[in-house]
């Protein structure tokens, strides 16, 4: 400990820190949260992105960094070398969950992110014993965590940081795209759950029944998935659509610039354990026009406007009403500004702070005691629960301890 002080330290651990990632903005305040109160708050990491490096400590350390009163915040995703060794260790645990997508979306387009959601779905099983408490950063996530078997649960609020946003936007997407085109805009990876197919049809719709002087700018990084960006372009293709654009991975000030000159923001993801895109829609005053799945409609919070069947006409004729009328316009964008004024008041900082000394301050469940080959043991398990499911006959037939040799 620095200094000498023997007050515990709370650090965080998970796979990855992403720039400009939901995840990652929540890890950093995090670490603000913790320093500014007087703890020790390292991030120890297996891997960062280059511009955040110098913020992280490789997870390795954490064997030196261990102390049996110590506090990890553990942000679980789909399982990791950093994780495996932060289970290990003698410290106190809490888990802050961001939800794992349902593995279904990701068969036929990335096969091996299917097979991670998965096994990262059973992995999250073995932390229940583990962990002091759970706690989700929405209370969809905070369901999830119980109906998986968590009985100390909680939630810690997303209270998103628009320090991003607050930026000079950049001026050569101004020049590209600020005419008297309307712009509707949809950020996020450029991944199956979010289904980005239903956003192109809903547009198709739009474009063709009410408005052929309109584009649609899907902001958000596709590498590793370009058999499902290549699905979506077929998809364009067919559509005959000549006005629908894929960006990329942007800067802050692009970013800022594509809500600037955004109409409307347009989801139809069908999984999120947050979405932290619409409520910055809402901070960039931009009317809001999402699905009401999972944990949208909680997002929203009165804000904005959801719709429930995926007809392409439907929706299209929603977004007709929304651009053509400047009075319910007005009353959207007066009802996301009262949602996001109910987000930012939630006490991120006080609720962090109540957790951790709560848990500190009460009697430990006990040190964990983790075989050599304990993770091995868990795979060989579940490759076993896997093929009880998949494959019954083959399962049956496999010997037993009973078996003669």
């Amino acid at each position: 400990m620095r200094g000498g002080d023997s007050r515990p330290a709370v650090h965080q651990v998970l796979a990855t820190l992403g720039y400009g990632d939901a995840i990652g903005h929540e890890v950093l305040g995090i670490q603000r949260v913790l320093r500014e109160a007087g703890y020790q708050s390292d991030i120890f990491v297996e891997t960062a992105d280059r511009r955040l490096e110098p913020l992280t400590r490789d997870y390795r350390e954490l064997v030196d960094a261990s102390r049996s009163d110590n506090l990890l915040l553990h942000h679980f995703s789909i399982g990791s070398k950093a994780s495996r060794t932060a289970y290990a260790l003698p410290d106190r645990m809490a888990l802050i969950y961001h939800n794992i997508t349902p593995p279904e979306y990701f068969v036929g387009v990335h096969r091996t992110l299917a097979r991670q959601c998965f096994r990262g779905r059973r992995e999250l099983r073995a932390y229940i014993d583990r962990c002091e408490v759970a706690l989700g950063d929405s209370e969809f996530n905070r369901q999830d965590l119980e109906s998986l078997g968590f009985t100390e649960t909680g939630v810690l609020p997303v209270v998103p940081d628009f320090a991003h946003l607050d930026r000079t936007p950049d001026s050569f997407v101004a020049r590209q795209f600020d005419d008297e085109w309307t712009n509707i805009l949809f950020v996020g990876r450029v991944i199956a759950n979010k289904k980005i197919e239903d956003v192109i049809r809903a547009f198709h719709a739009y474009h063709t029944l009410f408005n052929p002087r309109s584009r649609l700018l899907i902001v958000g990084v596709f590498s590793l998935f370009e058999r499902y960006l290549a699905s979506l372009q077929h998809l364009i293709h067919a559509l005959d659509l000549s006005d629908v654009h894929f960006t990329g991975h942007v800067t802050d000030e692009e970013l800022v610039a594509y809500y600037d000159i955004a109409d409307l923001f347009l989801c139809a993801s069908e999984h999120e354990g947050f979405c932290v895109p619409l409520v910055e829609a809402f901070y960039m005053e931009v009317p809001v026009l999402a699905y009401a799945a999972t944990a949208v409609p909680a997002t929203m919070d009165g804000g904005g406007v959801l719709y429930t069947r995926k007809d392409p006409r439907e929706i299209a004729a929603l977004m007709e009403a929304i651009l053509s009328d400047r009075h319910l316009e007005a009353v959207i964008l007066d009802r996301q500004a009262a949602a996001l004024a109910r987000l930012r008041a939630k006490d991120f900082g006080g609720t962090l702070l109540r957790e951790v000394e709560r848990i500190l301050s009460a009697p430990r469940r006990g040190t964990p005691r983790v075989v050599f080959d304990f993770w091995q043991q868990f795979d060989a398990a579940e490759e076993l629960e896997a093929l009880r499911q998949v494959r019954p006959s083959l399962y049956k037939a496999l010997p037993t301890e009973d078996t003669p040799r």
